[in-house]
């Protein structure tokens, strides 16, 4: 299975709900909080709605 590294460049101050709930969902807590993840469905449709907000990395094993 391939890995994202996934990395928060903006802040939640003023997002709605479901974008918060997307950046917790992935494990960011912070602004330059980063994760490297599995790129399962779930995770890509999280990533897909705060898009705007992230830093995405692919990591070949």
């Amino acid at each position: 299975m391939s890995k994202i590294k996934v990395s928060q460049k903006l802040s939640l101050i003023g997002k709605t709900k479901k974008q918060i709930a997307c950046i917790k969902g992935l494990g960011l807590k912070r602004v330059s909080d980063t994760k490297i993840l599995d790129a399962t469905p779930e995770n890509l449709g999280m990533i897909n709605i705060v898009k705007h907000m992230l830093n995405v990395e692919s990591i070949e094993e």
